[in-house]
């Protein structure tokens, strides 16, 4: 079912199952409305082929017919767990709408997808440095993307709809970004110096319009660009091996531009202003400090733990002397 059968909105001809996607689906825009609006045609087609009503007098069995279909056409575990989101969730608003009596699809049994994060890998210290390195000897396009993805933390979509006015704001005497995150969730962050020389060095003679461009056709990026980009990086270089080349690119806390495994614990880097969950970013892959390269040229990535100060009465007090702390 394509969206021209739930859309536009004509009472008089919708069916109560088009009524109840309508009524779903208004609710989301954007992409998260395209893929909802795709999961429910495929189950609304699959109903048709069967000679079925998406909505009513479904029972928990075509449910679980339609989930072990979705395998049979060689979907993952994980894309089954994902198609079915859009259609578990019609059938949920359906019935408190009170257009169903009962919710077939709420115990229908889904395929477990383990997630073990201890085993995810990304960049380790020395391979972000390098990658930076390689990136910024292609075009500036590269560079900025790689910088604005390895030391900003965007997301590929958050990196692509950077636009030039975006950072041109002065907050407390320091240079920010200002970006919209997953969720319509606004985020300011701020933009270190290296970063900002990159970024300008990107934007040229431009004052508007979208930073980072096709560096063959100078049109905006998108997300498959962006994949297309950072792949390119390594694989022109070849400093990173097959399995690190699909690693994601997840760098530290953009507010302290320090390696993650020297300056922050696991997750106080992932606490970025657009990542509301640890669960939703790659940790990189931590590397012990005796084997960093101490001659790199992007020294400004390189920072100490600072000592830790405890106060003079508290070390007083337990050598045993007795004088109180204030």
């Amino acid at each position: 079912m394509s969206d021209s059968t739930v859309f536009p909105f004509r009472p008089t001809t919708l069916t109560t199952a088009q009524l109840a996607a309508v009524s779903y689906l208004a609710r989301y825009s954007g992409r998260t409305h395209k893929l909802y609006a795709y999961q429910l045609g495929r189950w609304f087609t699959w109903c048709e082929n069967h000679g079925l009503d998406p909505l009513l007098g479904i029972q928990r069995a075509h449910v679980e017919l339609y989930i072990h279909q979705l395998g049979e056409t060689g979907l993952m575990d994980s894309s089954i767990v994902t198609m079915m989101h859009g259609v578990r969730s019609f059938f949920r608003f359906a019935h408190i709408d009170g257009l169903i009596t009962a919710d077939p699809a709420v115990y229908a049994r889904l395929p477990k997808v383990q997630h073990d994060e201890s085993r995810t890998q990304g960049l380790d210290r020395l391979e972000l440095i390098r990658f930076l390195q390689v990136a910024q000897t292609l075009t500036v396009h590269h560079g900025a993307l790689a910088f604005l993805l390895g030391i900003n933390a965007l997301r590929a979509s958050e990196a692509a709809a950077v636009r030039i006015e975006d950072y041109a704001e002065t907050l407390r005497g320091h240079r920010v970004l200002h970006l919209v995150g997953k969720g319509n969730k606004p985020a300011t962050m701020p933009i270190t110096i290296p970063v900002l020389r990159v970024l300008e060095a990107c934007r040229g003679q431009r004052s508007d319009g979208p930073l980072v461009l096709r560096p063959t056709t100078g049109k905006p990026i998108d997300r498959r660009d962006v994949y297309r980009m950072v792949v390119r990086s390594p694989r022109s270089r070849g400093f990173l091996g097959t399995s690190a080349r699909t690693r994601c690119v997840t760098p530290p806390s953009p507010t302290l531009s320090t390696p993650a495994s020297r300056c922050a614990t696991r997750k106080s880097w992932r606490a970025t202003p657009t990542r509301a969950r640890p669960s939703t970013t790659t940790a990189p892959a931590e590397t012990s400090t005796d084997t960093a390269s101490t001659s790199s040229p992007l020294t400004w990535l390189e920072c100490e733990r600072p000592a830790s100060r405890a106060p003079r009465r508290i070390c007083a007090a337990f050598r045993g002397k007795t004088r109180p702390c204030r």
